[in-house]
């Protein structure tokens, strides 16, 4: 029988030592101990991302509580004294003597019976006056700079994340943002279009059967919010492919497309008639854009889905095939390096470009302690060198959807005003492809989603269209 908790504190090693992202740690332990009960997962996942999640809050107590600062602490015991903390203060099932006595047990089993004492000490100090604790304010810093303090220690964000979103987006926005970043996550998944009504209605019988909580998202009609559903591969229309593991946010830029009237505007091909797109996704893994697509297209179309690696690719390739799409070619290709062989061929090309992931750190929760200002500028570079290459597949007249999972203007709104400034682009409403509740947002061509304000991850989405050769409409 494995000890969840030692098993909790290898991962945390490996995400909070070594720089392992966090999804991909938790992703292969929860593989390997498949067999392990769902309790015990369910546990070993809730610690592991909570204790992430509330570090900068978990670390500000220790420090109240321990002589010896938490930087100072060798690494074991102070992830050890992390994911404890976590426990006391965000599970009230587990009684604090039994983290305490855990702690301690766990401590000498890796070799630090010596610092028993200290673990035991500063926890159960910290457990006695949970009831109490505030995020505190230094009397030497200003009005505005305690502000962002209690704010960074109560929400677990950086301060200078926290500043960026106060100044671009306002303090009402920020404080949604705040909030919905820690807010309990449903999975999101999209139900296949083309599924026939009463498969759909079998599915949702079988959900409910299961005892999954299910509800349809109210942005889109084959959108769905599951609550309740442990491990994806084992719920109802997996294996028969009938979903796709998707947030509404990412939905919505096959809806920008608009292929209803790309379809109608097209030239008649082929045998039958019917006219075809081609559809180019530059950066496509994991694939969910590129699916959708397919949906979308069925035989009017072809997608091209690429990516920089085999691994990369290989990844969207299983769900392809579960799912069942004929329409989807894989490829392995360099976003940066130009085809001169797809010149002027796309229809529409999906930009999803490398982006911080700040709109996601609520699934990917050491994104915030890893991203930089300087890292920031980086990928802003890079989007514009991926965009002077990409660009070019556009047929004059066609359309480029760009899309972020982040909530940074300089990757967002200052990036699209700077393309259509240097390029034959310009912006489209988003307004008739978008549901109701987001149809005024959408006027400018733009679209930001906020988690907590929106019922979305943190997105970006702008419809782009090339201008037509000189003489030609």
């Amino acid at each position: 029988m494995e000890n969840t908790r030692e098993l909790i504190l290898d991962m945390l090693m490996e995400i909070l030592e070594k720089g392992v992202y966090s999804h991909l740690v938790i992703r292969d332990v929860l593989d390997k101990y498949d067999y392990m009960d769902s309790r015990d997962k369910a546990f070993i996942k809730r610690v592991t991302e909570g204790t992430i999640e509330r570090l900068i809050e978990i670390d500000y107590y220790l420090d109240q509580f321990s002589k010896v600062s938490v930087s100072k602490m060798k690494p074991l015991i102070r992830n050890l004294m992390r994911m404890s903390v976590y426990q006391i203060l965000y599970m009230d099932s587990i009684p604090d003597s039994a983290v305490c006595n855990e702690a301690v047990k766990l401590a000498g089993k890796r070799g630090y019976r010596g610092l028993a004492g200290f673990v035991n000490g500063v926890l159960r100090n910290l457990a006695r006056n949970k009831n109490r604790l505030t995020p505190g304010e230094k009397d030497s810093l200003s009005r505005e700079d305690k502000k962002y303090q209690y704010l960074s220690i109560k929400y677990s964000m950086p301060q200078w994340l926290i500043g960026l979103w106060m100044v671009t987006y306002g303090e009402e926005i920020t404080y949604f943002i705040l909030k919905g970043l820690l807010e309990p996550k449903p999975l999101t998944l999209r139900l296949k279009e083309s599924l026939p009504r009463e498969k759909k209605e079998k599915w949702l019988r079988a959900l409910t059967e299961a005892s999954v909580k299910v509800q349809e998202h109210p942005y889109l009609p084959y959108a769905y919010r599951i609550w309740n559903g442990e491990g994806v591969r084992n719920l109802p229309g997996y294996r028969e492919g009938w979903f796709a593991v998707q947030d509404v946010s990412s939905m919505l830029v096959a809806e920008a497309c608009g292929f209803g009237e790309l379809l109608k505007e097209s030239p008649k091909e082929g045998a039958a008639g019917s006219p075809r797109l081609l559809v180019l996704d530059v950066c496509a893994c994991p694939g969910g854009k590129s699916m959708h697509a397919a949906e979308k297209l069925s035989d009017r179309g072809k997608i091209i889905s690429r990516d920089i690696s085999e691994y990369k690719v290989s990844q969207m390739r299983d769900n392809i095939e579960r799912m069942g799409y004929t329409n989807i070619d894989l490829q392995v290709h360099d976003a940066a390096a130009g085809d001169e062989s797809l010149i002027e061929k796309a229809d529409v090309v999906l930009a999803d470009l490398p982006c911080s992931g700040l709109g996601v750190i609520g699934k990917k929760r050491d994104i915030k302690y890893r991203i930089t200002r300087q890292e920031l500028k980086a990928l802003e570079e890079l989007q514009r060198k991926l965009l002077d290459v990409v660009w070019r597949y556009v047929k004059p007249g066609g359309i480029m959807v760009y899309s972020t999972c982040t909530m940074n203007p300089g990757e967002n709104e200052e990036m699209v005003e700077w393309f259509v400034q240097n390029y034959p682009f310009e912006r489209q409403t988003l307004t008739p492809y978008l549901p109701d509740a987001l149809k005024e947002e959408g006027r400018s061509g733009m679209l930001q989603l906020f988690p907590g304000y929106h019922m979305t991850d943190g997105f970006f989405i702008a419809r782009l269209r090339r201008k037509p050769l000189a003489g030609v409409r």
